[in-house]
């Protein structure tokens, strides 16, 4: 008989093997002052139990890998919006707009959204990968015999999101505009083909060419999709994105974003002409079959929009700390991947130094960064992803960097020259 128990169980021998098995800390962010965290312990154990049976935690942390880029999830507008919201619509949505109908606030929000990128309309998802899941997949289906064209390093949620629509798929290097435009060529001018590509890739805090890329695609013809989940709110006169940054909204057909990064909630979106809005709402399964978005989500959401739209404070202060990160590394000879972004990722290059490297971090210096392994990024490039914000002080910068520093020196892990 075949022992189910067994082969699970073997799965997660494998992970930890190969050191590669993530554990997750029971964390409790503290209001009003953020990065600070309360810090319960190792939540992951072998029966799948918490294996501190107490309500007090072991130390407050410093958290240096969060998505919430801007610290929007603790900004007080965005918290007393949350509140309003359920004292006046209650907690749920009532179910599938299908069923439910719209709550005023996702038709505000979704205004807003369509306003921020400078579209005719937006339709919010429940996260960011239903978003691009739900609509490859749909638009891969609604296209007759589109070829669907993707970038190497897109996220997960892309390429299973290219893998549903079961349409012909074509992949090309990593930002490789020669190769994009070969296989561009070797596709029928009158075929549907779909290019999917990021603005800023999460894990190496690369930009893509984006103008060049959109000169290929009205070259050949190629309805363009672009995820901006980690730049939206961030970069832009309004926090459009780099799309908005560098004036090329009007030239990309879809934008997608989220709504759990710089703007502090959980959704996500897409935004584009109001038939093609209007074709992902109708036929979507992601869509038609999922809940909304709770109202004060969507209120929260929409506050954080609103505040990012008019403010620029935060996405200045974010990028002089994240260049004092890379500034002060360089000075340690600590080895990193020099992007032009927020994301500072410290390179280790093996996953069991990686994570001890993060564990000594927390244990010794109460210092929290989640070590990053395949499958998240290929083998030998593991890594510690910083995400440094204008919630972290010059003085918490160099205390990270003299931790990483003695650590690096006490496990003789090579420097960069």
């Amino acid at each position: 008989m075949f022992h189910y128990d067994q082969c699970l169980e073997d799965h997660i021998k494998s992970l930890q093997d190969e050191g590669r098995y993530r554990v997750f800390l029971d964390l409790e962010r503290i209001v009003g002052q953020y990065p600070k965290a309360y810090n319960f312990g190792d939540y992951t154990s072998v029966d799948g139990k918490c294996p501190r049976n107490t309500l007090e935690p072991l130390s407050d942390i410093t958290v240096w890998c969060s998505n919430d880029y801007l610290g929007m999830g603790q900004h007080p507008d965005v918290l007393t919006s949350m509140k309003d919201a359920i004292d006046r619509m209650g907690a749920g949505a009532g179910g599938t707009r299908n069923i439910s109908g719209n709550h005023h606030l996702i038709v505000e929000l979704e205004k807003e959204l369509a306003d921020l990128h400078d579209k005719e309309a937006a339709l919010v998802f429940s996260s960011g990968y239903v978003a691009n899941e739900s609509t490859l997949s749909t638009l891969s289906k609604l296209l007759p015999g589109c070829v669907m064209i993707s970038d190497e390093l897109n996220h997960a949620s892309m390429i299973q999101g290219i893998l549903h629509g079961k349409a012909e798929k074509r992949v090309f290097r990593h930002n490789d505009l020669e190769h994009l435009e070969e296989i561009l060529k070797e596709i029928d001018p009158n075929r549907p083909k779909l290019l999917a590509f990021e603005s800023v890739y999460s894990m190496d805090g690369d930009i893509c060419p984006m103008k060049e890329i959109l000169d290929l695609a009205e070259k050949y013809n190629a309805f363009t999709y672009l995820d901006e989940v980690h730049a939206v709110g961030m970069y832009g006169p309004r926090g459009g994105g780099i799309a908005d940054r560098e004036g090329l909204m009007d030239r990309v057909d879809i934008i997608q974003g989220t709504l759990a990064k710089a703007y502090g909630v959980i959704g996500g979106y897409i935004s584009g002409k109001s038939s093609t809005i209007d074709a992902i709402r109708s036929y979507a399964s992601g869509f038609i079959f999922t809940t909304t978005l709770p109202p004060a989500v969507a209120s929260g959401a929409l506050t954080s929009v609103r505040h990012l739209k008019d403010s620029d404070a935060e996405r200045k202060l974010q990028q002089e700390r994240a260049s004092e990160l890379r500034t002060l590394l360089s000075e340690a000879e600590i080895p990193y991947i020099d992007s032009v972004t927020h994301i500072v990722p410290v390179l280790v290059g093996d996953p069991v130094l990686c994570k001890e490297v993060s564990d000594r971090l927390l244990g010794q210096f109460g210092m929290y960064i989640q070590p990053i392994n395949y499958p998240t990024v290929p083998r030998g490039t593991e890594r510690l992803r910083i995400t440094p914000g204008p919630l972290h002080s010059s003085e918490m910068l160099k205390e990270l960097v003299s931790a990483l520093s003695k650590i690096w020196s006490e496990i003789k892990l090579p420097r960069a020259a």
